[in-house]
């Protein structure tokens, strides 16, 4: 949104700051693989009654469990992939200076390391590491119908009143900001 010496200083620290989540990731990952054992449930899961999350017996495996899921779903794979090369392409756009581009690169990172992090953990939503059996899982966290449907509605109402105004601020706030521009504005002091 900047011209000039603010658009090259924060092109070199975002990439930095690209390169440092690549970095920070993949050590993550290979923490997870290595070092973090996984969740497993070993009795039933009541999916279609009351949730009670203290009715399922939970075992702690051995070091890369929460991995297991990307050898049962191996299209899940493509998250982590998305996060690493997001973030490399992020710093190198950035250094091209191609900001929507690294913008799109940098949010597709970030889509894909929360994907990666959902991926390995499901059905866990809160893995307790104290009780294991007591973690929160997906059927654990899930709401009845008739809130279901109470959210469906405020949804069909609300998201379209969101995107409007959000496309509206991005209309107004569109372009570049530059030295001159500031000049000319009353406001902008």
């Amino acid at each position: 949104k900047t011209d000039g010496p603010v658009a090259e200083r924060s092109a070199r620290y975002g990439s930095i700051a690209a390169i440092i989540s690549f970095v920070l990731f993949a050590l993550a990952g290979a923490w997870v693989a290595f070092g973090l054992p996984g969740y497993a449930i070993t009795s039933q899961v009541v999916s279609d009654g009351a949730s009670n999350p203290l009715l399922k017996t939970v075992e702690v495996g051995a070091a890369g469990g929460w991995l297991h899921n990307y050898s049962t779903m191996p299209a899940t794979i493509l998250a982590p992939v998305v996060g690493l090369l997001g973030a490399l392409a992020s710093a190198v756009l950035l250094r091209k200076r191609r900001g929507g581009l690294a913008f799109i690169a940098s949010g597709a990172s970030i889509a894909g390391i929360i994907f990666t992090v959902g991926f390995a953990i499901f059905p866990f939503l809160l893995p307790s590491s104290s009780q294991p059996g007591s973690s929160l899982t997906l059927w654990d966290a899930s709401s009845s119908h008739l809130t279901l449907w109470i959210m469906l509605l405020a949804t069909v109402v609300f998201l379209p009143i969101i995107i409007a105004y959000t496309t509206w601020v991005y209309r107004v706030l569109k372009g570049k900001t530059t030295l001159s521009e500031m000049g000319e504005n009353p406001n902008a002091y």
